[in-house]
């Protein structure tokens, strides 16, 4: 059962667990510890100090406004996605869907530009340039991150999570998602908050999230009472980590891929910008052999970024997949357990 908590400030036995937060200028093994224990108990956790400048994420997110304040028919120029572009959609689980306009981009130099031409009209070579930037100051701290993990999972390579994004023919992306002003009246009539992207887990390997301020994020975690929505408070100096489903794969399930959503009941708009690293579609996803053992036998077959990648778009799109998916919804297990069950 998931409980729906109350939104920040309401409910302090849910606020007491704690949102992790790890400060990157830390000696690099405390941090490198406490990276892994947040990625094993919630499947998530902030950063700050975390090198990417202020003045990459001013200017990226002013590119981001800029775009969803012009018309509708200025935006659909963009779209529809396929999965790249402009596009406007419920998304969500189990009744758990709310509507939101989003831009996606691939995280490729080569293929930012070719967009902009459509996503920014007036200046074209400007929006690549600051998405290119940006794009390459988020990845960064994903590779740093994955570098770390990979320390203090003592992992012979300690680079082998990174070398999945660096590839030059990886799969990443950058996704930008506006939720428009939404009046919500303290439940009135029983009615709970608007959701603006409802329950999910993210497929790739490592999310890098950041917002505009607003509140809205929340985590799904486990209690006594069941399932419960945990918020996640705006920090205008934090980056969120999010673990992705192929980073929990690899780790042989040790690091959770953690069910999230955002929430849209503000008078303020709300602003996501993330980068999902991914790898290439070809690249071979199993547990890494040090995360596998007598007492930890190996719990995920060998499949591909690819085949992953399309069974999740297959869920959404053909019906006898999607009934056998929601066969599987009564037993209890992840969302991304369920898709590997069908490849």
């Amino acid at each position: 059962m998931v409980v729906a908590s109350p939104m920040p400030g309401c409910n302090e036995r849910v606020l007491g667990l704690g949102i992790p937060l790890i400060d990157l200028s830390w000696r690099r093994e405390r941090a490198s510890k406490l990276i892994v224990k947040a990625s094993e108990k919630f499947g998530f956790f902030r950063v700050i100090n975390h090198g990417v400048p202020k003045g990459v994420v001013a200017r990226m997110e002013a590119e981001a406004i800029e775009f969803f304040s012009m018309s509708a028919q200025e935006k659909q120029n963009s779209g529809p996605p396929s999965p790249l572009g402009y596009g406007i959609r419920n998304i969500g689980l189990k009744g758990d869907t709310g509507e939101l306009e989003y831009l996606i981009l691939h995280a490729n130099p080569t293929s930012v530009a070719p967009w902009a031409r459509t996503v920014c009209r007036k200046d074209p070579m400007k929006f690549s340039s600051i998405v290119n930037e940006y794009v390459e100051g988020t990845r960064g701290l994903a590779c740093d991150i994955l570098e770390m993990m990979g320390e203090e999972l003592r992992l012979d390579d300690r680079r082998a999570l990174s070398k999945l994004i660096r590839d030059d023919e990886n799969d990443s992306l950058i996704r930008f998602n506006h939720y428009g002003p939404h009046c919500c009246s303290s439940n009135k009539n029983g009615k709970s908050p608007r959701i603006g992207f409802g329950e999910h887990s993210d497929p790739q390997i490592l999310s890098i999230l950041r917002s505009n301020g607003v509140e809205g994020l929340q985590i799904l975690m486990s209690s006594d009472d069941g399932d419960v929505w945990i918020p996640v408070p705006a920090d205008p100096d934090a980056f969120f980590v999010i673990v992705g489903d192929v980073l929990q794969a690899l780790t042989n399930g040790r690091l959770l891929s953690v069910r999230h959503r955002a929430m849209s009941n503000s008078n303020c708009s709300r602003l996501s910008m993330i980068y999902f690293g991914a790898p290439t579609l070809h690249t071979m996803i199993s547990p890494l052999p040090e995360m596998v053992s007598l007492e930890t036998p190996c719990r995920y077959r060998s499949f591909t970024w690819a085949d992953y990648k399309k069974a999740m778009y297959s869920l959404r799109l053909t019906h006898n997949r999607l009934d056998l998916f929601l066969i599987n919804i009564a037993q209890d297990i992840s969302p991304f357990e369920r898709i590997l069950q069908i490849l």
